[in-house]
Parts: structure tokens; sequence; C-alpha cells
């Protein structure tokens, strides 16, 4: 039998511990094999150590990390690589892609620059002009064009973000790439695009894929073999087929249970067809203008567009100037007490529009009418006042919360900042907030800082925090996208509650359509800057007409396939 690709054995770490802390094992005695050529999924809930392994096996851990067992690539042994040896194995042999790309980009440093210092460091021997040319096709493989080389990390949305740290990974053609939550911030074209060519590369380069990801049907669609992980331990492992029709864990049987419970699958696969949980409120999809409703938010031909400045060697060629037409003409209505869904790629313009109808960038034109007033005339004090009834949740709370500041200290800042409470009453209503939001004893997480928080943790503040005002109606930029299926479950569940409670309405951004689905009453599928379809959620999945939404449907994962 030929020699495995990589192999790891009996494999335990432990972070750096506080003063008179019991030793705890982040990976708890883990071995497997991966094979040339083969495909392996690695899932489990955030804090289940899927990442610490990844990073583990590439000697990326704190140098006081504890880490017994043996890591091997082509039989060598990676913990005796010298550090000439281990810069090599980085990069050319094995790649890591990360989940947060602006952990893996300078944003001192353009686009174009981080693909060139990447290939001079690796092959010398590649003349700038033949690095230019190997870069811009690695990016085209990722759908990021040329005329985007001169820009910095700052200047792409959150997915084209990550599409390019999916391209520097590609770029030295390794020979394993350890995906860590590779298309996390991803639509499901450009997902399917890119697995598709980590899929076509595994067969043609004899490439091996670890694959660390929370999405159960990505896993199954695109993978041989699954592990699934749970407190640090390898609880199942098997063919994906095997493992998702006859499940020999609690713990992965849960894992589908939840997956299953959002994308609402009644078992014939069918699109449109599946219903939600019988113990959860149906959304009403009539339209409701027929409500005699008057909106809550109208948006009337709102347009945001960025003009990129050609440099110094371009203005001497006079290259003209290029207009990014992010928001490009959008007309939407939301009506009190609906969940309103806003899918598309990345980089289409959906978190733009959601941060122009906050008014955290100024429109270039349009008009904006929340509860009868036009934002974009109203002044910043006024616009500072409007925001106490419209809230934001973001995608990735560790980023949206101070770590210098407790659990409590996050959730009342807003209350202070719009002088809704003192000290005393402020407490009092953050600890109520976090009865609410599941996160209890409230007086335990209110000292609490966010590091000391899972992630699902972590978005149920940030939630309370949203809600802490009173808002009507609150912006969910992609709040779950970064959860494992468990979590989101009941995260999602604790959103459809807090809305009755709280008589919301929910604008929610999302590239996930089955969760979608899930939630919303009405979907509008924006591409190019543009809504280019927008109806009720039943119509939308039953009977769609245009040919994005249709691109968009045929590309996302279905768990029912597997």
């Amino acid at each position: 039998m030929s020699e495995a690709l990589f192999c790891i054995e009996n494999l335990r770490v432990a972070y750096p511990q506080r003063g008179g802390e019991d030793l705890s094992w982040a990976v708890d005695d883990v071995s497997f094999t991966l094979q040339r050529g083969e495909r392996m999924g690695l899932v489990g809930e955030s804090g289940c150590g899927k990442s610490t392994l990844g990073r583990a096996a590439m000697r990326l851990l704190p140098a006081s990390s504890r880490v017994e067992g043996r890591v091997t690539f082509q039989g060598q042994s990676v913990f005796d690589l010298t550090p000439p040896q281990l810069r090599k194995f980085r990069g050319e042999a094995v790649a890591l892609i990360f989940q947060d790309p602006m952990t893996r980009l300078d944003p001192l440093m353009t686009i174009g620059k981080h693909c060139i210092e990447t290939l001079q460091a690796h092959s010398p021997q590649l003349s700038a002009r033949e690095a230019k040319q190997k870069a811009l096709a690695t990016l085209e493989k990722v759908k990021i064009p040329a005329s985007r080389w001169n820009q910095y990390p700052h200047e792409f949305s959150g997915g084209m973000r990550q599409r390019v740290a999916i391209a520097l990974a590609l770029l030295l053609g390794p020979k394993l790439i350890v995906a860590d939550e590779p298309t996390t911030s991803l639509d499901v074209t450009v997902s399917a695009q890119i697995l598709q060519e980590l899929t076509r590369l595994c067969s043609e380069e004899n490439m091996g894929l670890l694959l660390i990801s929370h999405d159960l049907a990505m896993v199954a669609e695109y993978c041989d073999r699954i592990g699934v992980m749970y407190d640090g331990k390898m609880v199942e492992m098997g063919l994906t087929e095997s493992v998702f029709r006859q499940p020999q864990h609690e713990y992965t049987r849960s894992l589908l249970q939840a997956a299953l419970h959002i994308q609402a699958v009644e078992g014939t696969g069918d699109w449109g067809l599946g219903t939600r949980d019988n113990s959860l409120p149906i959304p009403d999809t009539t339209h409701p203008s027929s409500h005699n409703q008057s909106p809550i938010l109208r948006v009337t031909e709102l347009k945001q567009h960025y003009t990129i400045e050609p440099n110094f060697i371009e203005r001497l060629f006079k290259v003209q100037d290029q207009t990014i037409k992010a928001v490009d003409g959008i007309n939407l209505e939301l009506y009190p007490g609906e969940i309103l869904g806003l899918v598309g790629e990345s980089g289409c313009g959906k978190s733009t529009l959601s941060r122009t109808i906050l008014q955290l960038i100024r429109p270039t034109a349009g008009k904006v009418e929340f509860l009868g007033k036009d934002l974009t005339r109203l002044s910043r004090q006024e616009i500072r006042f409007s925001r106490r009834q419209m809230q934001m949740v973001f995608q990735d709370p560790h980023a949206c919360l101070n770590p210098a500041m407790t659990v409590g200290q996050s959730i009342a800042d807003p209350l202070f900042i719009h002088n809704l409470a003192d000290s005393a009453k402020a407490k009092q209503e953050v600890l109520w907030m976090l009865q609410k939001v599941g996160l209890t004893p409230p007086e335990v997480y209110y000292e609490r800082y966010p590091s000391d928080l899972s992630g699902g943790q972590q978005q149920r503040v940030a939630i309370a925090r949203a809600l802490i005002t009173r808002p009507k109606l609150v912006i969910c930029d992609e709040p779950v996208s970064m959860l494992d299926a468990s979590v989101q479950s009941q995260v999602l569940d604790l959103m459809l509650q807090l809305k009755e409670e709280f008589e919301l309405t929910y604008l929610f951004i999302t590239h996930d359509l089955w969760l979608a689905r899930f939630l919303c009453d009405r979907i509008a599928v924006m591409h190019g800057g543009k809504i280019v379809e927008l109806g009720s959620t039943k119509e939308i999945f039953a009977n769609p007409q245009h040919p994005y939404t249709k691109t968009l449907l045929a590309a996302a994962p279905l768990l029912a396939r597997a």
C-alpha cells in the first residue's frame, strides 16, 4: 500500500492554563489518516477542537501549548521540521485557509502585493511579469477580476476577502489544503465554484483536502469521508454517505436533526415543499401591502457608488476613474412584523445596502424613509436619535464586542449612549435581557468577557445589545453564518421568539437560501447592486423567475441529497 499523505496519531493539545486551573485537552487522543486525492470533512460544534487540530498539524499554536502525539506528512514528522523546512512546508506542501480572512490579509498591502509577496517568498526564480500572470490566473479562478488588483482588503466585501485568501492558498500548488470554514462568508454559487475547483485539484493533482466546517450539507456533497468531533474527541468517523444514513453516535444524530430543522426537509428533497417545525409560527407569506399597513421602511431609488481613482502610473496612461455601483437603484418596502430576507452573492451590495439604510454611509442618491421620516435629510444628531429604533446584528459577534468590556458593560453601552438609563437601572435592564436571550444565570454572564464565551453565546450577547434600546427594526447581517448547525438552530429559534415578544421587524441578510426559507416571509434576490426578484418565500422557491435566482437555487447544497 502506498504511503499516506497525512497522518495524525494520538494527538492531544492543551492551551496554556491560567494559574491554578486544571489541564484541559482541547484535542484529546485524535487519530486519522488522509490519502492522496482524498477529501475528508471534519465537523462539530464551535469549541470542539476542529480548528485547534488544523493549527496543531501545521505548528501554528502558541509556543507554550502542550502537544502530544505524532503528525506526519508523506512519512516525515511535522514536529521535527527545522525552521527552514517548516517555512517550505507551510504553503508549498500544506496550505491553511483561515475562517476570518482579515487575519490573513495585511490592511496596508494591496491584493496584488499579497499575491506577489507570496510567490516571491517561495518561488524567487519567477520574474515580476510571470508572478503577476500566475497571480491573476489564480484570482480569476475565484472570480476576482484583474481590475481589483490595486485595491486594499478594506475595499472588498467579507466574501471577496475570503476568495482572496483561498487564491493565496492555491498560488503555490500545495499537496494538502486544510480549509477551516473556507466558505462561511460566501454565497452558494461562489461556494460551489470554489469547492468544485478544490475537488478538481484533488483529483487532477492528487491533492488532499481536509475541510473543517459546520455546514453538514456542504461536507455531504464534497467529501468522501467525515469525522465528527465533540469535546475534543473524534466520536465518529466513516464514509460520508454511511455516517449520514446511519449515524452511530448520539451527537452526530443531534447535529443532523438540527441541520434538517433549518432546511425543513420532509424527505422529498423538492424545492419549496418543506415546512418548518410545527412548534414554530408559520409566517403569512401573502404580500403585506394587502393588509392596509404603512411600511416601516421604504427605500426609493437608493444608490451607493464608489470611485476607484487610478494610481500615478495609470494616470500617465490616461486610465479613467472606475465606478463601482455597489447599490444601484434599489426600491424596497418593509412592513411591520415581517421578516424580509435579502439574499445574493458576496460583493453584490447586501451589506452596503444595510449600512446605507442605517446612514452609516451616506447614499449617492435616493431616499430612505423610516417611520415616515426621510433619513437622508436628517442631521447627524437626528440620525443618532433614530438609531434607537434601528439596530443591527453583525456576522461576527467577536468583532463587534469590545474585548476589554464585560458582557454587562457591552449590553448596557447603548442605554448610556442614548441617555435611557442610569447605572442602577441599566444593570437591571441588562440582567433582564440576558435572561431573555437564554444566558442564565444572568449574574454570572454579566461579569464575563467575550473571550470567555462560545461563538453562539457571543451572538446572543450581540442580539441582547441590539434589543436593549427596544428598536422597531433589526437588520441582521449574516447573524448565524459562523455558527454550527445545532447553535444556529437555537439562535434562530431565539430570534423568532424575541420577534413575537418585542414586536420586531427583521431585515435578514443571508447567503444561505435554506435559512431564508426557514425564517423569512418574503425574499429579495440581489445581484450586481440591483434587486432582480422579490416575492413571497413560497413563490421564490416554487417558481423562481430570474435566471440568477434559478442559479442560486441549483447551487444550494441540500442535506437530503446526501
